[in-house]
């Protein structure tokens, strides 16, 4: 580990002009004391041609290449290879503000007992306009991650900076390709890390016409069975942290485990349907979550989500 160095990891997957984007908001930064680790994962398109132009630009660029295996595995095999005090995950279609690194290193430094800071993001729709995010509380400000992250991912994977004492506690990223940044942050959140907030806009999450793994069928089951672990493993996390079942945060995430179930039911994840529906019953012992359980049981996992579906 360098003192002082900001390891930031870049995976891209078939990215290569958002990639060269993202790449020079880090050149830009008036902290210069990083490195940036480009993951190519398994690209098939002129990303490995446009790695290589990046690298040569400058000394602290560097790569690697691994079989495609989604956006957790990639930053993981960033991290293993990262060498900085601090590391800063970055995906491939967003940007860093000029002042990100410098101002959250020096908030880091001034609160020694935190582990994270984090300041806030700017988003922009398709066309590049400045927008306002309204599909999730966006921008808050807390200092610890549990009990808020059980209603949302409300930051982007932009804005946090980690010490690497904190990700090797979190230890290695998940194979799952949908969720794996929220289940991997609730993990963070179970040690009880301590937050510090820099308020300044510090990135920017911007959507494109270009593929996301966020896009897709929602019932599609593959889908589905990587959000239904995840879901499994950011209850696990929240109880870790001590956050407490009647808390009204963990209550609407036990509503959010319902609803799931019933999707993974009617999608024929008889196994996924029964853990959630049985999760959620243990957190909020609601009626009817009782009473789908046991018509389920009846009727078969698989009817009970398509007749909840059409009742909907």
């Amino acid at each position: 580990m360098n003192p002082g160095l900001v390891s930031v990891i870049v995976p891209v997957h078939n990215r290569p002009k958002l990639l060269v984007q993202s790449v020079e908001s880090v050149l830009a930064q008036t902290y210069a004391d990083f490195e940036v680790i480009i993951v190519d994962d398994e690209s098939t398109d002129d990303t490995p041609r446009i790695i290589e132009e990046l690298k040569s630009r400058d000394s602290r660029i560097r790569s690697v290449r691994r079989p495609n295996g989604g956006p957790g595995l990639a930053r993981e095999s960033g991290r293993q290879a990262a060498r900085g005090e601090f590391i800063q995950y970055l995906d491939s279609d967003d940007l860093l503000e000029p002042l990100k690194l410098e101002l959250q290193v020096a908030a880091l430094r001034a609160s020694p007992d935190a582990g994270i800071a984090y300041g806030v993001i700017r988003y922009r729709n398709a066309d590049g306009k400045e927008i306002v995010c309204d599909w999730k509380p966006a921008n808050q400000r807390v200092s610890a991650i549990f009990p808020s992250f059980l209603i949302a991912r409300w930051w982007e994977t932009v804005s946090p900076l980690f010490r690497s004492s904190v990700t090797d506690a979190a230890g290695p990223w998940t194979e799952l390709r949908l969720e794996e940044d929220w289940e991997y942050d609730a993990r963070v959140g179970a040690h009880g890390v301590k937050l510090v907030f820099v308020d300044a806009v510090v990135g920017e999450h911007r959507d494109h016409p270009e593929g996301r793994l966020s896009r897709g069928a929602g019932a599609d089951p593959a889908r589905l069975r990587d959000r239904a672990r995840a879901h499994e493993l950011i209850a696990a996390h929240a109880r870790r942290a001590g956050v407490d079942p009647a808390a009204p945060e963990f209550q609407r995430f036990a509503r959010e485990l319902f609803h799931l179930g019933r999707q993974c039911g009617a999608a024929g994840l008889t196994g996924e349907s029964q853990r959630l529906i049985a999760l959620s019953r243990q957190i909020s012992d609601r009626r009817d979550v009782r009473i789908y359980e046991k018509v389920a049981n009846v009727v078969g996992w698989k009817n009970a989500g398509r007749i909840s579906r059409l009742l909907r």
